[in-house]
């Protein structure tokens, strides 16, 4: 579905963050990037979604180069990019939040459609549809964002570290979220500071160092694997991970 091959990228003339590094995304999976700070994993996410231009390499969508397209030709390709942090506006309606991201959907019966299925996929999201988007929880507002996401019917989500700020009952109903979404037949690429429980919803993990992908495989078989706890998330020998990366 989407792939990511050999690339290199950076910022302006610094040394490169992301080098060589392959990421494969299967149709309707879930595939978390998880690494030490500095890994690149955010850069990641800002390659595929077109707000930063690799150096080199591919892009490609369901068999298709898109390689050097923007932001909004990535959007029209199916990529949808959930940011880091709370991204709602405030003073405005949640309903209104959320068909925002319809905007490009010119039908309106096909845009009323969107939004009943966004709401039946995310409880929260129709029960206060009226209401201000500034007054809710960040749990709630991050609800919004994902449903404004998938108005368009996305083939893949980029989740950048949803439940930064997040108190342990939000943070656990974002990460059923997400499982929700791969259920109704969208792919996930998700860059998580929770590697155990990002590890624990995936169904690929990739664990980057210095801009490459440095293991990958299985979610779970990589949550078990020793050198995981050992090298990147603070466990002993034999330990599954215990603790948080970004």
């Amino acid at each position: 579905m989407l792939e990511l091959v050999d690339i290199e990228a950076g910022y302006g003339r610094a040394a490169l963050v992301l080098r060589g590094l392959t990421v494969r995304v299967p149709a309707t999976t879930v595939v978390c990037l998880v690494g030490p700070n500095g890994a690149g994993k955010s850069t990641v996410l800002k390659v595929a979604s077109g707000l930063l231009a690799p150096r080199a390499g591919r892009i490609v969508i369901d068999g298709v180069d898109v390689t050097g397209q923007g932001p909004q030709q990535m959007l029209a390709s199916g990529l949808a990019h959930v940011l880091q942090g709370h991204s709602v506006f405030p003073e405005m309606t949640v309903a209104e939040n959320v068909l925002l991201g319809g905007y490009t959907v010119k039908d309106r019966a096909v845009r009323d459609e969107r939004a009943g299925f966004v709401r039946d996929l995310f409880p929260v999201v129709g029960e206060r549809w009226t209401t201000l988007a500034g007054l809710l929880s960040g749990g709630q507002q991050k609800q919004v964002e994902l449903a404004r996401a998938l108005m368009i019917r996305p083939k893949v989500v980029l989740l950048d570290e949803p439940s930064m700020g997040l108190d342990p009952r939000a943070t656990a109903t974002m990460f059923e979220q997400v499982v929700r979404m791969r259920a109704a037949g969208t792919a996930v690429l998700l860059v998580e500071q929770n590697a155990r429980r990002a590890l624990e919803t995936a169904d690929i993990g990739c664990v980057l160092d210095l801009g490459t992908v440095h293991m990958s495989g299985p979610a779970p078989e990589l949550l078990a694997d020793p050198r995981l706890g050992e090298l990147y998330l603070g466990g002993r020998p034999g330990e599954a991970p215990r603790a948080t990366t970004r």
